[in-house]
């Protein structure tokens, strides 16, 4: 889906300037720097929500305009076209949170689990300290069912954030507001119901358990000092993570590595040299490089193993 000319794209920033507000809507703005992996076109428009309501709005703006839009949140687990997008990005930076004296935790689907976790161990309240290093808004940790495998002897699990999840409202497809309990979601490993719809989570509800703040800190070192030996730091070298979905028992980052292509260069894009299902960015990558490197994974991974690895990244606009 495109805009057609100039024209229409004139048309309908005036159009979303008269209902939203017009010194947070940019023509033109790009990409790159709100994603994980440095690496993206500009938008035709641009507009930041700093609220649950003016997120809803904004969605709803553009609907009613006929433009197609994108939310967008922290930028992980996608790659934008080098073209950008043809119409509206919608950038979540709705953050409000509250604590309740019983655990509970209301926070808006736009605030950054790195802000959420150190906010919740000062206050003693144990459930997402386990996440702490994955790069995601509360919104995309919800709609991925945000997950992380612990390296501690006492809790070797995957532990999932539905586990603490109580709540949440959507945005609907018909633009109405509900609110919706765990068992809607219908969580599984890395998705759940928002996968299948086009409903937009606005804000959500956390049940927290006491917990003992020095354990919680081991929990958060532990974590990050596994994650940092396994994974690229992003602030040396962009990514948008696990690049291949899961093959139970195999490995997709496995099977590329006994390939002999981990630390494999295309362009600007590399696989990692620590993780064979994670491609960085070098500098100047580019998504056509990223996608070729991409094929040429997928390639090899077939021709010896049979495997057909899939993407589990989302492709972003126009390449």
């Amino acid at each position: 889906m495109s805009l057609p000319d100039t024209r229409v794209a004139e048309d309908s920033y005036a159009e979303l300037a008269r209902t939203l507000d017009s010194a947070r809507l940019r023509r033109d703005e790009p990409l790159a720097p709100y994603t994980t992996f440095k690496i993206g076109g500009p938008a035709d428009l641009f507009y930041e929500a700093d609220s649950a309501d003016d997120l809803g709005s904004s969605i709803i703006a553009a609907r009613h305009v006929g433009i197609p839009y994108f939310v967008l949140g922290l930028g992980a687990n996608i790659l934008i076209g080098d073209k950008g997008f043809r119409g509206l990005v919608i950038r979540n930076a709705a953050k409000h949170f509250k604590f309740f004296d019983d655990g509970k935790l209301w926070v808006e689907s736009g605030a950054v689990m790195a802000d959420i976790i150190p906010q919740a161990v000062e206050r003693g309240w144990s459930g997402l300290e386990h996440y702490v290093g994955i790069p995601s808004t509360v919104g995309g940790a919800v709609w991925q069912n945000l997950h992380f495998l612990s390296p501690a002897p006492e809790r070797e699990r995957t532990m999932f954030i539905d586990e603490v999840f109580e709540r949440c409202e959507l945005l609907t497809e018909t633009d109405a507001r509900k609110v919706v309990d765990r068992d809607y979601m219908e969580f599984g490993y890395d998705t759940c119901i928002l996968h299948f719809t086009k409903d937009i989570v606005t804000w959500a509800e956390f049940q927290l358990e006491k917990g003992d703040t020095a354990v919680m800190h081991r929990i958060l070192q532990e974590n990050l000092s596994w994650r940092g030996s396994r994974h690229p730091w992003l602030q040396f070298h962009p990514s948008a993570g696990s690049i291949f979905k899961k093959i139970e028992g195999v490995g997709a980052g496995r099977l590329v590595d006994q390939c002999g292509l981990k630390g494999y260069r295309h362009g600007d894009a590399q696989i990692s040299h620590i993780h064979a299902n994670i491609m960085v960015n070098l500098g100047h990558a580019t998504a056509k490089d990223v996608r070729e490197l991409i094929a040429i994974a997928q390639k090899a991974v077939e021709e010896k193993f049979g495997h057909r690895l899939e993407p589990e990244i989302g492709f972003i606009g126009e390449f």
